[in-house]
């Protein structure tokens, strides 16, 4: 019988059995999905819409600058510098010292150790907690930015422009997380495959100036330059210059030599923060920071006032020329002073960011009375920094050797004492190379000096550099690339 219904809807339909019962299982499967399919409207949703504009391959990365611009306007410049001017001239220029001061002096405390409590300690952590406002404002914004999903964009705005020098994009988001502290972007270097790649992120990652190098930029900035916005965001774009600028480099050396890594990802949907998050994540930011000033910072800024106080019969001196501080970092000083801030308590304080980078707030705190109005600041630091000795000390703070909490994350990561070493020495060569070449051929070019010595070695030095970037990379591989059959971290 079904023999027979087959053999006479095949000549009634002109078709074989087979592709008969196919095509009405698809008439059916059409029908119901007609009835249960709800079509979304053709119009583009709003990220989209956004991501056609902020990921373009022409606007993308000047928008990324703009924001990042306005960024650090807000912080630097207007919000942030509004309570950083008061805590710094009104909370821990007058009412803290003059309290304590004062209290002291109705019981009789020794003169040493209230000049401890209140120029050491007190001048030291009040010169670094006075910038709290301003990072508190930078990581309300960064916190924004990265909770709404920009910064999902911002990396593969940024993918395209590091494959363009041979980079992965996966290395953007450890630079990303080191943005606000360099050791937890340190680590975030493991999730990536690639040996080479790895590396590269691990020395690199630090060049991007994290939460405690801001202090750094907004004292220079406000002391130097007027709290001028500029400042803050060209030592941004300066840290993503010199990771491009290490990318290319040691792209054409047998060890690093090779293509980077595809970096694929999923862009989230745009939505807005939930802020209950956002001030839990600025607060546990702020937090550690405070942290970090109540015990390293009071612990070297305490140091930092014994040694700037005493000479060496261990007499308490009312010059701090003849201090013990003084005489070792002048014996020091010759190194800095062909990158123009070759005055011992610069010295010092670039010595003292070695251990933490707000040292260097810390220690101008104890030495130049920071806390004190914007223009007594100012005139401390003329007598130290010119425009552009002032920028090369803060190339070279940027790009050397983070402090030391940074450095042994990157011994663990690297897994050997050899890597970190000579991550440490191309950090801190390159910053200082750069600085002195920023020095050098600034002071020709900006304050009209002398083309002499200096400016010949840096010429030489800048060409140097451009031949090594453009110079053509090795044909063949180191035997160490590629394979991670032996993983770095034992």
């Amino acid at each position: 019988v079904m023999e027979g219904l087959l053999s006479r809807y095949e000549k009634e339909l002109d078709d074989d059995s087979e592709a008969i019962l196919i095509n009405e299982r698809y008439k059916f499967v059409t029908k119901i999905t007609r009835q249960v399919l709800v079509k979304n409207s053709e119009k583009a949703s709003f990220s989209v819409v956004i991501d056609h504009i902020v990921t373009n391959r022409w606007l993308g990365l000047p928008i990324f600058v703009l924001i990042m611009y306005a960024v650090y306007y807000f912080a630097i410049t207007t919000v942030g510098t509004w309570g950083t001017d008061w805590v710094n001239d009104v909370l821990f220029g007058s009412i803290v010292p003059e309290a304590v001061q004062t209290f002291f002096d109705s019981i009789d405390i020794h003169p040493a150790f209230s000049s401890l409590v209140v120029d050491g300690a007190i001048g030291g952590v009040g010169a670094v907690l006075g910038f709290l406002p301003q990072m508190a404002a930078l990581f309300l914004c960064l916190t924004l930015l990265e909770d709404s999903g920009y910064m999902a964009r911002v990396a593969f705005v940024m993918d395209r422009v590091f494959r363009g020098f041979g980079l992965s994009g996966k290395s953007f988001i450890p630079l990303l997380i080191g943005s606000g502290c360099s050791v937890p972007g340190i680590q975030a270097s493991r999730t990536i495959e690639n040996l080479q790649d790895r590396r590269m992120t691990i020395l690199t990652t630090s060049f991007i100036p994290c939460g405690a190098k801001l202090p750094v930029i907004a004292l220079i900035a406000n002391a130097i330059f007027g709290g001028a916005s500029w400042v803050a965001l060209s030592m941004y774009l300066l840290g993503i210059a010199t990771v491009i600028f290490s990318g290319v480099l040691l792209r054409k050396t047998a060890i690093f030599s090779g293509e980077a890594s595809p970096f694929v990802m999923e862009l989230p949907m745009y939505h807005w923060p939930q802020w209950k998050s956002i001030f839990r994540a600025v607060g546990a930011r702020c937090l550690a920071f405070v942290k970090n000033a109540g015990t390293v910072i009071f612990l070297s800024s305490s140091f930092v006032w014994f040694l700037s106080s005493f000479n060496w019969q261990l007499r308490m001196t009312v010059e701090s020329d003849q201090s013990i501080l003084a005489k070792i970092g002048s014996a020091v000083a010759i190194f800095f002073a062909p990158l123009g801030f070759g005055s011992w308590q610069a010295t010092v304080a670039t010595i003292q960011g070695l251990i933490a980078k707000e040292n260097v707030v810390g220690t101008f705190g104890v030495l130049m009375n920071t806390t004190g109005s914007e223009a007594e600041v100012a005139a401390a630091f003329s007598t130290l920094f010119n425009p552009v000795s002032a920028v090369a000390f803060l190339v070279f703070n940027m790009i050397c050797m983070p402090c030391f909490a940074a450095v042994g994350a990157m011994r663990t990561e690297f897994g050997s004492a050899k890597w970190t070493l000579f991550g440490v020495l191309y950090q801190t060569t390159l910053a200082y190379v750069l600085a002195f070449i920023i020095n050098q051929l600034g002071s020709v070019i900006v304050l009209g000096a002398p083309f002499g010595a200096g400016a010949s070695i840096a010429a030489a030095a800048t060409a140097i550099l451009v031949f090594l970037v453009v110079r053509p990379a090795p044909k063949k591989a180191s035997p160490m690339r590629g394979s991670l059959a032996k993983p770095m971290i034992k």
